[in-house]
């Protein structure tokens, strides 16, 4: 006869990784569903002082297949992605999409598109988006009343 000693602990956490795995094979659910890109490309946004600063990831797109257009408080990063190969072949697997993409995104302000910077090295396209001037803080001096 075997005897295998269970401990509660051990027990639990089998138990928790099983139901994990059940809600991921049910319900499609990612653990971390932050980590997850929500479209093509990726992105990173964040804000710095003055301006909105966005990270996008475009491997293999070179300038010419990659257009940014700002208007108002919206940003559009379109291009195309030609990964077929160049004469026919038997494809095994294929991750990699491939055709016209288009991804727009909504800043909290609007921006000045006169100022607007974008810088494409090593596959991450780098958007610098200054806010516009009636997006800034203002401060406003108090005077006293005689």
């Amino acid at each position: 006869m075997l005897l295998n000693r269970m401990t509660p602990m051990g027990s639990l956490g089998r138990f928790s990784r099983d139901m994990d795995r059940l809600f991921d094979e049910v319900f499609r659910v990612s653990r971390a569903p932050y980590s997850r890109p929500a479209g093509y490309p990726s992105l990173n946004v964040w804000e710095d002082g003055d301006a909105f600063v966005v990270e996008a990831e475009v491997p293999g797109l070179t300038l010419d297949k990659l257009s940014v257009d700002v208007l108002g408080n919206e940003l559009t990063i379109s291009g195309e992605r030609n990964d077929a190969p160049a004469e026919i072949t038997t494809i095994h697997r294929r991750e990699r999409g491939a055709g016209s993409f288009q991804r727009t995104l909504t800043l909290p302000t609007d921006i000045n598109a006169e100022a607007v910077a974008a810088d494409l090295k090593n596959g991450i396209l780098t958007i610098r988006l200054p806010k516009a001037e009636t997006a800034k803080v203002r401060r406003i001096e108090v005077k006293p009343h005689d």
